[in-house]
């Protein structure tokens, strides 16, 4: 694979011909260089009327490589050919140059152009481009190529840091102001022959072929400088400038006409650790995402609907200590369920969608207020109240979707999460959350429960005092709004629900049961480990039922379910003792029509786990999970009062509750307390692990 190196512009502020006094200063040989051993002069030229200066030099280039590499090689030092015309003319040096050892193994070109400045003609512009093609080197082609171009970005800016040494060395020795080239007086004879000037070209019959032409393709108006990278994007190694560069130019050249802004492009670079093929394919889908869905009109064109603006506890405040504006979030007080039910996936995934283009404008308004490159955001988000109507699953799956979006199409606008006030359930969210966030973005996570964010390490390491919001104990007046319960009445219609298919993928998720006396409905779930996490999540469409949680070490028969499966009447052995052959482990939980009910439980031992739905009597103990003899013959010649409901449940296997909590002590947090306490026993989010929502 060809590797390809582009540079910024790099910009001398001293005319051209002081610049040209310092490159000669390189030559023959360069001690600020030292893996430049030394070059000699192969073909010299010049124009009859000294305005083009041609030169062609044989270069030595010592050989930093591991020394079986050399030994193999059979050499200590490269030879390079280089080329370069001088135009003093037009102000303009054009150099090209290719490896001459082992040219038939390896490929390597560059080419480099001094020019003057377009805006300002006391400047000198610098640009160099460079490709390396190892066709074959002993087998080594991979080792090869790393270090060359390890080598190569290494002595980019170094080669700029000589030519101001030498600027500076001759401005010392009184050497300020170099004269622009003028036509001298010819002789008479040729007066008509040098009447216009010659190309470079020309030069060819003098001794010299092949001139090289200028380094850049881009447009003059379309390059990027290096002093406006590290000003306004931030300070980048030369391969990432040469990868944000190339991005660029491919996007000048595929997207014509409006192209995303610089500190866009990098983000997508950032996002793909600067493999440049990667980072191209992923911009391109996101690209063709904001052009469908038209995301670039989005902050002039959304208009909340009136639910999201009195119940969706979030918004803009103020900025972090570092610069980045503010995003606070109490996803604990706000109400998903009800959001959803309310307003729909759609409208709040473009609700979340408004907000990061609003994020990316006060980045850019931040850049320009501190006067140094703030490229992402902080959110703050709040917990308390977090519980376990928040693992309503049709509300999980819509987070899952809204963080796949954001991440494909909003890399690296992150900059820091300050989670407070964690409960308990946050681990079980967290486990099915985690695997959808990008590992980078993990990274930047800062977790505290209970009160710990605010004692030294806490939210004043990362926010000013004045800037901590009242409702976490800091002196700013936050006008976030505070969320609660959306009532039913602003719910949409189901013919609403039905135009956007939230009822057909609600189905998709849930499965239905029907309970009648006498005649339960069970789920059996098999756990092979002592450790899981059974969750589950249902609505009482009809009636009043019991719900219970039991185990037992051996399986029924038939065996038991996958987790979510369907199961028809009753799994426990009508001749288990209960007490004896299985036990409970959840308390009977009394659930009405109407209600939505999620929990889970930490299991503690392996073997078989039944949730049973079972139809309530007034008059009877909730107590009691096996039916009687009598009221299953009743059951079966009478239809009775029959409840009916749907529901979904899932089990988090161990290794992945405890790779998501590994990851949540892995991340810069306070949450190895809340860790313990979650998972050392059942006793604290189990036995109250379900809660009733509306």
């Amino acid at each position: 694979m060809v590797q390809k190196y582009q540079s910024p512009v790099r910009v001398y502020k001293y005319p051209f011909e002081l610049v040209m006094a310092a490159y000669e200063k390189r030559f023959p040989t360069c001690p600020l260089i030292p893996m430049f051993l030394g070059s000699e002069v192969l073909r010299e030229s010049r124009s009859a009327d000294g305005a083009v200066h041609a030169v062609e030099r044989s270069c030595r280039l010592r050989v930093d490589a591991p020394r079986l590499l050399r030994e193999m090689a059979g050499v200590e030092h490269v030879v390079f050919v280089q080329k370069n015309i001088l135009n003093w003319r037009e102000r303009t040096l054009f150099i090209e140059a290719h490896n001459e050892t082992f040219a038939s193994r390896v490929m390597v070109k560059e080419n480099c152009s001094y020019t003057v400045h377009p805006e300002n003609e006391d400047w000198t512009c610098f640009e160099q481009s460079a490709s390396l093609d190892i066709h074959s080197f002993f087998g080594f082609e991979n080792a090869l190529e790393k270090i060359a171009m390890k080598q190569y970005t290494a002595n980019v800016k170094r080669g700029k840091e000589v030519i101001e040494h030498y600027l500076k060395e001759l401005i010392s020795q009184g050497t300020s102001h170099i004269p622009r080239w003028t036509p001298a007086h010819v002789r008479e004879e040729h007066a008509g022959s040098q009447s216009a000037p010659r190309h470079p070209s020309s030069l060819e019959t003098e001794g010299l072929s092949d001139a090289p032409g200028p380094a850049p393709e881009m447009a003059e108006g379309d390059k990027l400088e290096a002093d406006y990278i590290e000003r306004c994007l931030g300070r980048l190694t030369p391969t990432q400038e040469s990868c944000l560069v190339q991005l660029r130019h491919w996007l000048q050249e595929t997207h014509r006409g409006k192209i995303p802004k610089d500190e866009h492009i990098l983000r997508f670079l950032r996002a793909r650790d600067f493999r440049l093929d990667k980072a191209r394919e992923m911009l391109h889908r996101s690209l063709n995402w904001r052009k469908q869905h038209q995301v670039d009109l989005l902050l002039q064109t959304w208009r909340p609907p009136a639910p999201l603006q009195e119940f969706y506890a979030g918004g803009w405040h103020h900025q972090d200590i570092d610069g980045r504006p503010l995003y606070i979030l109490r996803l604990g007080q706000m109400d998903t369920k009800g959001l959803i039910k309310a307003v729909g996936e759609e409208a709040l995934l473009q609700h979340v969608l408004s907000v990061n283009e609003e994020g990316q404008k006060r980045c850019a308004g931040n850049t320009r207020q501190f006067g140094r490159p703030i490229s992402s955001w902080t959110c703050l988000l709040d917990l308390e109240g977090l519980n376990m109507r928040h693992l309503w699953r049709p509300g999980v799956k819509a987070l899952l979707r809204m963080i796949e979006v954001v991440e494909d199409n909003y890399p690296e606008t992150l900059g820091r999460l300050l989670i407070v006030r964690a409960p308990r359930v946050f681990p079980v969210l967290w486990t099915l959350i985690s695997p959808f966030i990008n590992e980078n973005t993990r990274k930047k996570f800062l977790i505290y429960s209970g009160s710990n964010y605010q004692g030294p390490g806490g939210l004043v390491d990362y926010l000013d005092k004045d800037v901590i919001p009242d409702f976490l104990g800091g002196e700013s007046v936050c006008n976030v709004p505070e969320g609660g319960l959306v009532p039913k009445s602003l719910y949409l219609t189901e013919e609403a629900q039905e135009q956007a298919d939230q009822l057909r993928r609600w189905s998709d998720t849930y499965h239905s049961a029907s309970v009648s006396r006498g005649a339960p409905h069970e789920v059996a779930l098999d756990i092979p480990e002592g450790e899981a996490v059974i969750t589950w999540d249902f609505d009482i469409l009809r009636g009043n039922v019991v719900f219970s949680l039991y185990h037992a070490k051996q399986a029924p028969n038939p065996g038991p379910q996958e987790p979510g499966a369907r199961a028809n009447g009753q799994l426990i052995d009508k001749g288990w003792v209960l007490g004896t052959d299985y036990s409970r482990v959840e308390a009977p939980l009394l659930c009405r029509e109407g209600q939505s009910i999620q929990g889970s439980h930490v299991t503690q031992w392996p073997g078989v786990y039944f949730l049973q739905w079972q139809i309530h009597s007034p008059s009877g103990s909730v107590a009691c999970s096996l039916p009687g003899v009598d009221d299953v013959l009743t059951a079966l010649h009478s239809p009775g009062p029959r409840c009916k409901l749907l529901y979904y449940c899932e089990v988090l296997a161990s290794e992945e509750f405890r790779g998501s909590m590994s990851s949540l002590e892995s991340c810069a947090s306070r949450f190895s307390q809340l860790s313990t306490a979650s998972t050392a026993s059942s006793s604290g989010l189990s036995h109250s692990g379900s809660l009733v929502s509306r």
